[in-house]
């Protein structure tokens, strides 16, 4: 096997796998019963999906061109920044909103 054709089944495994992790991530933000696990799954999995995906395309770019097109990799780490915030800021918002549906605090 050349390097060609190991490149493009890292490409073909890293799109399944990024489509796994955004498929789970939806399921779980329609599925799952209140704010704060509906935003944990897709924070966690629909962020590594998008990742996964983004990272396939770079490397496909960098087989077809020759060099790596460093605009894809900005918008995997910008998203892979932004996420975390945004989920602290959702989970604040809705705190504030209803403090009565707070998750028990487990004890030590």
């Amino acid at each position: 096997m050349n390097t060609s054709m190991i490149a493009e089944l890292l490409v073909v495994a890293l799109l399944i796998a990024g489509a796994a992790f955004a498929l789970l991530g939806a399921f779980g933000l329609v599925k799952l019963n209140d704010v704060y696990r509906r935003m944990h799954a897709p924070t966690k999995a629909s962020t590594l999906g998008v990742g996964f995906i983004l990272l396939a395309v770079c490397i496909e770019q960098t087989l077809r061109v020759g060099i790596p097109d460093w605009r894809l990799l900005l918008v995997t780490v910008f998203i892979f920044v932004t996420a975390p915030i945004s989920a602290h800021l959702l989970a604040k918002a809705a705190l504030h909103r209803r403090p009565q549906d707070r998750p028990p605090v487990p004890e030590e």
